[in-house]
């Protein structure tokens, strides 16, 4: 995989830098097409070379019946740049000049004109270039010489043959070198850019080990990218923890109701086993009270079946509400009143208070008066027998409240926050309390399922505030 990364990345720098080349070959050749093609008339085009000004020089020169001059722009060409002019017949004898020095010659032989144009002249301290000009049947040679100290010209020849191949070779060796320049600045490119892209891959690598601990630098180009990592590597940590902690209450969950479930079921065995053995002659009173207590343990056993299945579809969505308009004063009294006629809690105190007869809301009847009963429930199990409960409902704008409330042994700090999970029961937890340890996390589930929300307010040996708010 590093590799893979590094020469996907050396391929990119490399096809980058050809390009970059033939770019630069091309503008190379643009340039050299347009100097070929570019107008001959310098003076007029702005070329301000001296070779350039002497080869169309010549076109400035007038030949005329009354004799030889120069225009106005020959003038302010060779004054703008410091230069004289000598025109010389075909003997060599000087029949124009203007500008020239008074040390320069009026007659030149041929060998005189090459050493002038070969070598800067000392006494005239100008570089001098040479032109032709024709007219009148005649052919003029003209001298240009520049005072500019820092015009130099060189001489040389060469073998066109040789140059070729000197350029083919020059060629081969410049990509050759370019290409290994390119390669090199490429790979150690590509190895900066891959280093933390390495590190990255063989961070997710850990994450998919379940190693959590590893923190990597922020800094760099990837250093959001690192930092996202880190982000999801603690969410990863703090997930892994919480399933844990999830896993450790389920197993005592499923420790704690197996063996809630397992006393009714050996009451049931041995009250049915007992009523089948022949050894055993029980009058049929005997037999009634056998039967209710079978009858009474089977029901607490389908009451926690029901309880484990209800909360399993309220967590998944699966559960489809039935809503209808519910007036809920008379659901709640319902399920206070259910709630005393029960033998184990009749002796309760428990009140019930509304703040007007009618509130009407869309509510799943069935569910929402489970609700209210696990409060209700919830409240007497984990509370003595002469502590008073007070349930009531009211309208708050344009939403139902339910409060059920009591001054009773109250909620710690530390289980207040999980009261409403799944699979946990609280210390303070009596015999009384034998069930699911779903009641709290159904009821939670059933109000959240309905858009509504439910709030609990408890302080230690002060009582709990259970505060239900649904929508109107």
């Amino acid at each position: 995989m590093k590799w893979r990364l590094t020469g996907r990345y050396l391929a990119s720098s490399v096809l980058i830098v050809v390009i970059v080349l033939f770019i630069n070959l091309l503008v190379i050749v643009g340039l050299f097409i347009y100097q070929n093609e570019s107008p001959k008339d310098p003076l007029r085009q702005g070329d301000h070379s001296a070779e350039a000004i002497t080869r169309s020089f010549g076109q400035e020169i007038v030949l005329s019946e009354s004799g030889m001059s120069i225009t106005a722009q020959g003038k302010e060409t060779l004054e703008r740049n410091q230069a004289w002019i000598q025109v010389l017949d075909e003997n060599g004898n000087q029949v124009y000049g203007f500008r020239v020095p008074r040390e320069a010659k009026t007659k030149y032989t041929p060998m005189d004109i090459v050493q002038t144009y070969k070598y800067m002249e000392k006494e005239l301290m100008s570089t001098v270039f040479i032109g032709e000009k024709q007219g009148n049947g005649e052919r003029f040679s003209y001298l240009i010489g520049f005072q500019d100290p820092y015009l130099e010209r060189n001489i040389f020849t060469y073998d066109i043959r040789q140059v070729g191949r000197f350029l083919q070779i020059g060629i081969v060796t410049v990509i050759c070198v370019d290409g290994f320049i390119a390669l090199c600045i490429a790979y150690l490119f590509s190895k900066r850019l891959t280093r933390p892209l390495s590190a990255l891959i063989d961070g997710i690598k850990q994450l998919a080990h379940k190693n959590y601990q590893l923190q990597h630098e922020t800094k760099g180009i990837y250093k959001d990218v690192f930092y996202n990592v880190n982000m999801l590597t603690e969410e990863l940590r703090a997930s892994e923890l919480e399933r844990k902690r999830l896993d450790r209450m389920k197993e005592e969950w499923i420790a704690n109701i197996s063996h809630d479930i397992k006393t009714p079921l050996a009451s049931i065995q041995g009250y049915a086993e007992m009523m089948r053995d022949m050894d055993y002659d029980f009058t049929i009173e005997e037999m009634r009270d056998y039967a209710e207590i079978i009858e009474q343990k089977s029901h607490y056993l389908k009451d926690v079946i029901e309880d484990l299945n209800l909360s399993t579809r309220l967590r998944n969505k699966g559960l489809k509400l039935n809503l209808k308009k519910v007036n809920i004063v008379s659901l709640v009294r319902s399920a206070v009143i259910d709630t005393l006629n029960d033998a184990r809690y009749g002796n309760r105190n428990i009140d019930f208070q509304y703040s007007e007869e009618v509130i009407l809301l869309e509510a799943d009847d069935i569910l929402i008066r489970r609700a209210v009963t696990n409060l209700i429930y919830n409240a007497v199990v984990h509370n003595d027998e002469d502590v008073s409960i007070l349930v009531s409902v009211e309208k708050k704008g344009d939403r139902a409240r339910i409060v059920v409330e009591d001054q009773g042994k109250g909620i710690p700090k530390e289980e207040l926050e999980r009261i409403f999970e799944r699979y946990y029961r609280g210390t303070h937890t009596g015999e009384l309390h034998k069930g699911s340890g779903l009641g709290m996390a159904i009821a939670n589930d059933i109000v959240k399922a309905h858009g509504g929300e439910i709030h609990v307010d408890s302080e230690l040996l002060r009582g709990t505030r259970i505060e239900i708010l649904l929508q109107a």
